[in-house]
């Protein structure tokens, strides 16, 4: 077991509290954090936070030595909603297919999975495997088949008065604060509650409308009252498989139940006892699930603590099933630079893989643990990637150092580790920002990069390219899957005669003191030292000396720009001692007109 980390992050004030309600409810059993996630569509880096969130927290109750269990409810038994638009082997033929189980549904034209929500399971169990995030799956649809909660469902329908009245309370609630809101301007702006960072943005509101909107458990469907009144249990219809039925009536004493089907026609009296065909609406499912697995934690995100929505209205059902509702937290909506949302229900948004392809584990952990759950932020794949990259190995410095504050340490932690050690990590992490420009300059050449790199410290080459890995792989992948070809680097195949004929005398002698001195200066720290010696040493300044001065600093931005343009046409690039490493020394000279 690893060692509890540092007290002062969010993560361990959230355990403090849950171990507080676990001693005041239920003394001794062990807790249960729970994630709920419906394979409807994409599970995007949204929808992640709803899994790591849990994770940390267990994570760190298990560090303590506290029995806890960390659950994955996956709501495979939601309705089908909607054809996701764009997304790969599916077409407008899966329309006849809304309103079936999710399991019920066929998988996109050449998945090697059984339905629509193995396919998009499969992908985040990947992720989980590679991020050290272990649950205890639960399938809505097994258990619901099973006839698990057939004893909490004909409680529900015998309490169906009780829970109507408690959602009409909410369903008025909701309608005044959408008129409140209508009327002031403000849209879905702040949230319920009183947290700190919890109002949102313009963009992050039409976020949770949509959200509202989307698929899965977001639907908020509370069975309201049709014309035989009102019923929590929702059908499936036998003959078409689909959810487009209305209760007609329900005997309380037998148990059987009634309803029509819009879809088919069909018409059909089943027995509760039972029929296992069906399911409650989200509303009443989720409270009773909080009570059959005895949940103490599960966050939800701002779409479910909106007034009238699930988690708000759980308060008072859960008491119907014998529970009270667990500790929760909301979590702010996770964006991709560039993209105001991104919905489950759509194809073409990023998963956990698509991030795990250029990032190495740790650090997608740690965009999750470093920031409180109600903090929203972005996640970019364009060049703030090498940012990233930095910021993390300076953490890594400070922790190694001794200098970390107490929550960056907490953070790092728990990047790095779990309950049950640590996760496997890139033996020898060279900067990404160096591997990207070796990739980008080598075109992905193995064998040329390998060269290259067991150049950069001839103190301690690399002895085999498997020490840089996975951040070599993660690098190579970035350059070649992400960055736009105008941002590659082409080296020159031939010198710029006319540039090289147009220099002045200042220019060639720069050249010149950068050629002499090459040989002797070919490493990464060498050449680093080198490129900005050379301005100084033109002025007669010692050139391992410190000096602030505008214009030598301007005399040492004319001179890279002036060795990118002879090396690759451009004004910049990559950094020139990589560049210069990669290009190698006798081809610098030639283009250099050495």
């Amino acid at each position: 077991m690893t060692e509890q980390v540092a007290p002062l992050d969010w993560v361990t004030r959230l355990a403090d509290e849950v171990v507080a309600e676990a001693h005041e409810r239920n003394p001794g059993e062990t807790i249960v954090c729970a994630s709920g996630i419906s394979p409807s569509g994409p599970i995007h880096l949204g929808n992640f936070r709803e899994l790591i969130t849990p994770h940390l927290v267990a994570d760190e109750l298990k560090r303590r030595g506290v029995p806890c269990e960390h659950i994955l409810s996956w709501d495979d038994f939601d309705r089908f909603r909607r054809v996701p638009k764009n997304l790969v082997g599916v077409d407008d033929s899966w329309e006849q297919y809304i309103g079936m189980p999710l399991t019920s549904v066929p998988p996109p034209t050449g998945s090697p999975h059984a339905s629509w929500a193995d396919h998009f399971k499969a992908p985040l169990l990947e992720a989980m495997a590679a991020t050290g995030i272990e649950v205890r799956q639960i399938s809505q649809t097994e258990r619901y088949r099973a006839g698990a909660y057939r004893d909490a469902v004909l409680l529900a329908m015998r309490e169906r008065t009780a829970i109507d009245q408690v959602l009409d309370q909410y369903r008025t609630l909701e309608a005044v604060e959408a008129a409140r809101q209508k009327a002031t301007g403000k849209g879905k702006g702040a949230r319920p509650g009183g947290r700190a960072g919890a109002t949102l943005t313009e963009e992050q509101a039409a976020a949770a409308t949509e959200a509202e909107r989307g698929s899965g458990a977001a639907s908020e469907d509370d069975g309201s009252e049709g014309r035989a009144g009102y019923y929590p249990y929702k059908p499936f219809c036998t003959v078409c498989g689909t959810d487009f039925t209305t209760v007609t009536a329900y005997d309380d004493d037998r148990h059987e139940l009634s309803y029509d089907c819009a879809r088919c026609g069909h018409t059909e009296t089943v027995d509760l006892d039972t029929f296992t065909n069906g399911k409650l609406v989200w509303k009443v499912d989720w409270p009773m699930r909080w009570a059959h697995e005895h949940v103490l934690f599960e966050p939800s995100g701002v779409d479910h603590q909106s007034p009238g929505s699930s988690f708000v209205v759980g308060k008072d059902l859960a008491p119907i099933f014998g529970w009270e509702r667990p500790v929760g937290p909301m979590y702010a909506f996770v964006g991709i630079a560039g993209m105001a949302k991104m919905s489950s229900s759509r194809g073409g948004v990023p998963i956990p893989n698509d991030a795990l392809e250029v990032m190495e584990p740790q650090v997608l952990r740690w965009l999750y643990a470093r920031r409180k759950p109600n903090q929203s932020f972005d996640i970019a794949f364009g060049q703030e990637l090498q940012r990233l990259y930095d910021e993390w190995d300076s953490l890594a410095r400070k922790v190694a150092e001794g200098a970390a504050q107490a929550a960056d340490l907490a953070a790092h932690s728990r990047a790095t580790t779990t309950s049950l050690g640590a996760l496997p990590t890139t033996p020898r992490p060279m900067p990404f920002r160096t591997l990207a420009s070796v990739i980008d300059i080598t075109a992905g050449d193995e064998e040329q990069a390998a060269r290259i790199l067991s150049d950069l410290e001839p103190d301690r080459p690399v002895t085999s390219i498997d020490e840089l890995r996975p951040r070599l792989d993660c690098a190579e992948r970035w350059m070649l899957g992400y960055v736009p070809a105008s941002e590659r680097t082409v080296v020159r195949a031939e010198p710029d005669a006319e540039l090289l004929a147009s220099l002045d005398e200042e220019q060639r002698e720069s050249l010149t003191l950068l050629l002499d001195r090459l040989d002797e200066h070919w490493s990464l720290e060498g050449l680093t030292h080198l490129v900005y010696a050379v301005p100084k040493v033109q002025r007669g300044l010692d050139p391992d000396a410190r000096v602030k001065d505008p214009e030598l600093s301007r005399a040492q931005r004319a001179f890279f720009a002036l060795l990118y343009r002879l090396l690759v046409s451009k004004e910049t690039g990559p950094r020139l001692p990589t560049l210069l490493l990669a290009v190698g020394a006798d081809r610098v000279r030639t283009l250099l007109g050495g």
